[in-house]
């Protein structure tokens, strides 16, 4: 009988994924032993502190991986290549912005999550739980627990690996939709909706790596492209059309992460009914892991494929992101909610990320490395704005999050801070000029035009001038409209207000907002923005400091990388590199 020889591990690779899963096991000791009082500073400078240290790992690790070109563990069951590294660092930037959101309880005193998310809402035992004051503190493993799945999502070379680390990052994702404070019942469709459909992408992913396993005896990625390449393998040759099938079930669940069409009709309704920290955690962070993720695995199968194989691969590239970006833009610019809006936003992006992939080179690497980085920054201040703009009752009680269109009219009279840094976020989405935005749309169209699909590029402008108008729709409510109590009063519909168009925003059911009282009838904005000038006036609430400082840094962030951009561009250009490190 073989002796068994354990593995040499090289812990150095796997610190920035150690670090946080490491913080999130002590997170849930915390929630067992320290006093309930000091809970809550505890866990958020764990947080904190673990996620600055995956930083400060993946720049210790950068030199040795620029100058290797690699770097695994277990014959690539963690394999950190530059883009790996590039990813991680995105990741991590922007789960430790996530946090300050998450963590700001505002001048209310209250945060976005409820006291107990495990009771049946409406219920007595919930009432009591919120009169006492419960917090809930358990979300700061769980967002420990998600993000060390993302950092580890891009970062292997195994599919078995890369099936554990989408579940690690989704299970907890699909707890914390299902923890608003308000809307509850909303938050909790919003999770079964995310968990069903995720089960289901999840279940064709792993049937298309049972796929890859059955025909070349390996999950290692980089092995069987080898396998599948060398006609004089021993292995089982695979079919071309099963080879299609396998590809085509595990990019369903990377293409579903990234709320990609046809995958993407979980994302409006989960942003949506996710308490917004959370949804702003989500749109930033997992779908840079995620396309990170897609870009590993599609840019190794590329280059291990005969030419009419990879040709196929790209032609569902080419559909995928066409579809994905009239979906986005021709919805988004039908919504008459903030959050859903934003949605249907983040499916466009999705779209034009595919845009820069389609090429499935390294300029396609580069371009989707900064678009991640560009687009996060600018959609996680978004929803950090989201959660400042609140309806009060006419008992001056701050209610939830006022998320209709006709309620954000007159912001910049409100507060001109907030309705600068937002203006600036929607800006940088729509891609104007000396954003973020622009740069990365820019890069991602000419990498589209340098792999010769400029047809691409074109319909991928064209999108983004249709999404212009939902963005400037929204400045122009926020900036040059009364609000909503004065239009109210005088009979007139907010400027860049729409219609009732019989979709499910119209009306209150949709929002985050009052719970209590029938609803009004639905004949229009009009109507709508009178009645809720009626029952809640639209106030301001004032960040207690964590939220004010993640705004802070994301429109710093945006204006930097539109303005200077040098630094960031010399950074994904080395990032960019993904070499293969063979069977």
């Amino acid at each position: 009988m073989n002796e068994f020889v354990a593995p040499e591990i090289d812990w150095a690779v796997l610190s920035p994924v150690l670090v946080v899963l490491a913080a999130g096991v002590v997170g849930v000791l915390v929630e067992a032993f320290v006093p309930a009082r000091a809970r809550r500073v505890v866990q958020l400078v764990l947080t904190l502190g673990a996620l600055a240290g995956s930083l400060v790992a993946v720049a210790l690790l950068w030199d040795r991986v620029l100058t290797d070109g690699l770097a695994f563990v277990v014959d690539g069951t963690v394999l950190l290549t530059p883009f790996t590294l590039g990813i991680q660092a995105v990741v991590a930037l922007l789960a430790l912005l996530g946090v300050l959101v998450v963590a700001d309880r505002t001048s209310t005193g209250q945060d976005a999550f409820a006291p107990t998310a495990a009771a049946v809402p409406g219920t007595a035992y919930e009432d009591a739980a919120r009169q006492a004051g419960l917090q809930q503190t358990e979300i700061y493993p769980l967002m420990l627990f998600a993000t060390g799945g993302m950092l580890l999502f891009p970062a292997t070379d195994n599919l078995i690996v890369l099936f554990i680390a989408l579940e690690v990052l989704s299970l907890p994702l699909y707890v914390l939709c299902a923890t608003a404070r308000r809307r509850r019942l909303l938050s909790q469709e919003a999770a079964f909706k995310y968990f069903l459909l995720g089960s289901f992408a999840s279940a064709l992913m792993l049937f298309g790596i049972a796929l890859v396993y059955g025909a070349t005896a390996t999950v290692s990625l980089e092995l069987a492209v080898s396998r599948l390449a060398n006609p004089d393998s021993p292995v089982l040759t695979m079919m071309p059309d099963l080879v299609i099938a396998a590809v085509l079930l595990i990019s369903v669940g990377l293409l579903f992460k990234i709320g990609a069409a046809p995958f993407h009709t979980w994302t409006p309704d989960v942003y949506q009914g996710a308490p917004t920290p959370i949804t702003a955690f989500m749109a930033a962070c997992v779908k840079a892991a995620a396309i990170g993720a897609m870009v590993r695995v599609l840019f190794t199968l590329a280059a291990g494929l005969d030419e009419p194989l990879r040709r196929d691969l790209e032609t569902g590239l080419w559909v995928v992101a066409i579809l994905t970006m009239l979906v986005g833009t021709a919805a988004g610019a039908v919504q008459t909610d903030v959050k859903r809006m934003l949605a249907y936003s983040s499916i466009a992006h999705a779209g034009f990320l595919l845009v820069a992939m389609v090429g499935l080179d390294e300029v396609g690497a580069q371009a989707v490395l900064f678009y991640v980085l560009a687009y996060g920054l600018a959609t996680l201040g978004a929803f950090a704005v989201v959660t400042l703009v609140r309806e009060q009752d006419a008992d001056g009680v701050v209610l939830g999050e006022a998320t209709h269109l006709s309620q954000w009219a007159g912001l910049g009279r409100r507060s001109p801070l907030l309705a600068t840094a937002f203006s600036l976020f929607l800006l940088s989405m729509a891609g104007i000029p000396l954003t973020a935005g622009f740069l990365a749309k820019f890069g991602a169209f000419s990498a589209a035009v340098e792999a010769g699909a400029w047809p691409l590029a074109v319909i991928g402008v064209l999108a983004s001038i249709v999404a212009v108008f939902f963005y400037v729709r929204l400045i122009v409510l926020m900036v040059l409209t009364p609000p909503v109590e004065e239009t109210a009063d005088d009979g007139v519909a907010p400027a860049g207000a729409v219609a009732g168009d019989g979709t499910p925003d119209d009306g209150f059911r949709d929002g985050e907002g009052v719970e209590d009282g029938p609803e009004p009838a639905r004949t229009g904005t009009l109507t709508a923005a009178r009645a809720l000038a009626g029952r809640a006036a639209v106030v301001v609430v004032a960040s207690q400091g964590p939220t004010a400082v993640a705004i802070t840094v994301c429109a710093v962030g945006v204006v930097l990388l539109g303005i200077v951009p040098a630094a960031v561009l010399d950074w994904t250009t080395q990032a960019a590199a993904f070499r293969p490190f063979g069977p």
